[in-house]
């Protein structure tokens, strides 16, 4: 579990701060129905549909976490189905494993093996024979030149891509007050910050990813997939994943722009009490973005 010290504002960001590349089982599975709700269900069914008859699918999900995107995606895709789960946690690849359904859209079964280690350095080779790479979460995580890889890697490959729920930066508070946006900008900017010399993408990461596989003639759909917290959308059973993404939220603007703790304390009561008493909605902006591959070049000139 990651924390922050209260110090004199008397505010702590229990759980992890979301974005973080280390994320705890207990934030994943608070978060886990947000996921769900927001991801795009018809990109899933396009996917489904230009997988073809293809079989079994091979499916590759990278940075798989406790496996929240397989138990959606896997009902909602034809089988026999293979999952190779890839993540730098051996807890959370035990937990991914043990999630996944048993069984796909059509009955057949589905199976996982599990790959620990890093997932930046992709190759075709290793991407042989693969149907889907997927990821949730990921590509906010990630530099320019990783996505850039990661799209050559796969339209090499000729793999579909199905990237989910990467951030975009936009969050609407409703009601809204001035320090949202104040805020919201300097948790942007630590999302793109520069770690051990990576200079990660943050909300840049959907457009960035988009525009790697377009570029290599990948056929590219997005749509966008926020998450809807609050009455009449994710409902008061939500509050405490709303107060945990707040909590994240204010401590990562924090560290990237120390002097915004004065006002944390009193900024993060508000906002919690507010969606604990059923007045705030949120609205926090995320993309989807499929990729399928595109026509080959042509051979040896043309005729």
């Amino acid at each position: 579990m990651r924390s922050r010290s209260a110090g004199s504002t008397g505010w702590d960001a229990r759980l992890s701060t979301p974005g973080s590349p280390v994320c705890t089982p207990d934030w994943l599975a608070l978060r886990e129905p947000a996921d769900a709700a927001a991801r795009d269900t018809e990109l899933a069914a396009l996917t489904a549909e230009e997988l073809g008859d293809e079989r079994p699918l091979v499916i590759r999900d990278l940075g798989c976490g406790s496996g929240s995107l397989g138990r959606w995606l896997a009902p909602r895709l034809p089988g026999p189905q293979r999952w190779v789960l890839h993540d730098r946690d051996a807890e959370l690849l035990a937990r991914a494993e043990a999630g996944l359904p048993a069984t796909a859209a059509d009955g057949t079964p589905v199976t996982a093996l599990i790959e620990h280690g890093d997932l930046t350095d992709l190759d075709p080779a290793q991407l042989a024979g693969t149907s889907l790479v997927a990821a949730s979460a990921l590509l906010d995580l990630l530099t320019a030149e990783e996505v850039d890889a990661l799209a050559d890697a796969c339209t090499a490959a000729g793999c579909a891509a199905l990237l989910t729920l990467s951030v975009t930066g936009s969050v609407g508070f409703f009601p809204a007050e001035p320090l949202d946006a104040v805020f919201g900008a300097a948790f942007d900017a630590h999302q793109r910050r520069t770690v051990d010399g990576r200079r990660l993408l943050g909300p840049d990461a959907g457009a960035a990813a988009e525009h790697a596989f377009a570029k290599r003639g990948a056929v590219t759909e997005v749509r966008s997939s926020p998450w809807r917290l609050g009455p009449g959308w994710a409902g008061r059973e939500w509050a405490e994943l709303t107060e945990e993404w707040l909590r994240g939220w204010i401590a990562a603007a924090c560290a990237q722009q120390p002097d915004l703790e004065a006002f944390a304390a009193d900024y993060l009561h508000r906002r919690i009490s507010a969606s604990a008493a059923g007045e705030l909605r949120v609205v926090v902006g995320h993309l989807d973005v499929l990729a399928l591959p595109g026509p080959l070049p042509l051979q040896g000139g043309t005729t």
